[in-house]
C-alpha cells in the first residue's frame, strides 16, 4: 500500500484541482485509487479540540478502481 504524506494547503489543492474526488464509494484519487486521509497531528490527542485541522496528512491508497 502506497502512501503519501503532503500538507493541509497541498490537499485543499489537490480537491480543488479534482487529483481527490468525493464519489458515492469514497474517495477516489487520479480517478485510479480510492483513498483513506488521515490527520496527523503533533499535539497529544487530549488537547486537540478540532481533530480536523492538522498541519499535514497521510493518504493511504486502498483500493484500484
Amino acid at each position: 500500500m502506497e502512501e503519501l504524506i503532503v500538507s493541509k494547503e497541498q490537499l485543499i489543492d489537490m480537491f480543488v484541482l479534482k487529483e481527490i474526488e468525493d464519489t458515492q464509494y469514497g474517495w477516489l484519487y487520479q480517478n485510479l485509487y480510492y483513498v483513506n486521509i488521515i490527520a496527523l497531528h503533533e499535539k497529544d490527542p487530549k488537547y486537540i479540540y478540532d481533530i480536523t485541522d492538522a498541519e499535514y496528512y497521510k493518504i493511504s491508497l486502498i483500493k484500484q478502481k
